[in-house]
């Protein structure tokens, strides 16, 4: 396809979004639904598959449970975006263009960059060829074929104690009794909870059965085993790897400035630092806070998305963005299907002395696994009622930000 593009001064504004997890999809709504009856700007969103992966539930679907099928195509419905399905390849900020599987090329006035994380299979030899990661349904789906099949008195390793590493545990633990689950971290779970959300959490752990060793170092993962620091073996039937996440390395081949991770570096506004046409959300970008950079989750990564949106509405009307603030407000970690905690926390995620257990928690947790779909909805019909989310106050602000 001509790389060519049609000059004219009836050109549309053409915002492109790349990535339709949850970042991205607020990026491309909230954008469409605010300039949805003008037609100088159109917006289109590309990602690989278009069924939305919704990643705070594929522990769920490790286990052979049965997710809603949603359509992206479906979710922009009513909005005015187009929806491309293809692989990025390439992205070439000087000729604001980018490449879709090899074969087609679109291009860009803004650019939203939301390729977010996958697991990080590549730090600990062995991991890419012998264990299980939760990038996407299709990786959740065959994890559950494989734990249907391997019978009682199999071992289940799961590496990694962070948040998605002691779900899946508990999950699987749950659904699968017959199954020995064995859970490695370099940390104890729930290491940056209060104590009693901490002990109740191991305690959660314990009477699911899981085995916990903590203050671990994975170094190979082998067929039937996985080796430590130290020389140690622990046994294992099948390995489902948690622990660490990379980006994709288009933006550091572009020629965006990303930080020792990958990840775009952005300003206060959420643009790139080397290329103000273009704005980073979600886990693929390097946003810093009063607290640090801010980590991946999703109660983070859709303000992002909708910030940039409001942010590219405000550029094209002339005005300057404004910077983006955002604070954390919670850590709900469901332990199976009726058991839960959720640690409150301040805007810089430590935790705060109040939380939830039981199945109080596993009722806020599958409240909150539950709201973007609602929260989309709403912003399709009033943009406005997602630009609400924790500014952080004294936690957030950053001197030099304007």
């Amino acid at each position: 396809m001509s790389a060519q593009r049609k000059a004219g001064p009836a050109s549309p504004h053409h915002v492109l979004v790349l990535g339709a997890g949850y970042a991205g999809m607020a990026a491309a709504i909230q954008l469409a639904a605010r300039v949805g009856r003008r037609g100088d700007v159109r917006v289109t969103l590309v990602n690989a598959q278009e069924r939305f992966t919704e990643r705070l539930r594929l522990h769920m679907a490790a286990t052979g449970q049965r997710l809603a099928t949603m359509s992206i195509p479906e979710l922009l419905a009513g909005t005015g975006a187009r929806f491309v399905r293809g692989w990025v390849t390439a992205v070439d900020p000087d000729a604001k263009t980018v490449r879709i599987d090899d074969d087609q090329t679109l291009h860009y006035d803004t650019l939203v960059y939301g390729l977010g994380s996958v697991a990080d299979t590549a730090a600990v030899p062995g991991v890419a060829d012998h264990a299980y990661t939760l990038d996407g349904p299709q990786d959740a789906e065959a994890l559950a074929a494989r734990l249907a099949r391997l019978g009682s008195g199999g071992t289940v390793v799961v590496g990694g104690s962070g948040l998605t590493g002691v779900e899946s545990a508990a999950e699987i633990a749950e659904r699968h009794p017959e199954l020995s689950v064995v859970l490695l971290g370099r940390q104890e779970p729930g290491a940056t909870m209060n104590p009693r959300a901490r002990t109740y959490l191991r305690a959660a752990l314990e009477r699911l059965g899981v085995r916990v060793r903590g203050g671990v170092e994975v170094v190979k993962v082998s067929p039937g085993a996985v080796e430590l620091a130290g020389g140690e073996s622990v046994p294992a039937d099948v390995v489902l790897w948690t622990s660490g996440t990379r980006v994709s390395p288009l933006a550091a081949a572009a020629g965006l400035t990303v930080d020792e991770r990958g990840r775009v570096v952005t300003d206060a506004t959420l643009r790139s630092v080397s290329h103000p046409d273009v704005y980073a959300v979600g886990d693929a970008a390097a946003i810093r806070q009063g607290y640090g950079v801010m980590h991946g989750t999703c109660q983070g990564g859709m303000p992002t998305g909708v910030h940039a949106a409001v942010s590219i509405v405000r550029a094209l009307a002339g005005k300057r963005p404004k910077p983006f603030r955002f604070g954390y407000y919670h850590t709900p970690v469901s332990l199976g299907r009726h058991d839960a905690v959720v640690q409150f926390t301040r805007p810089d995620d430590s935790p705060r002395r109040v939380c939830l257990t039981g199945r109080t928690a596993a009722w806020y947790k599958e409240t909150v696994t539950a709201s973007p779909w609602p929260t989309y909805g709403r912003m399709k019909k009033m943009p406005a009622s997602g630009a609400f989310w924790p500014r952080g106050g004294r936690f957030t602000r950053i001197r030099d930000a304007r």
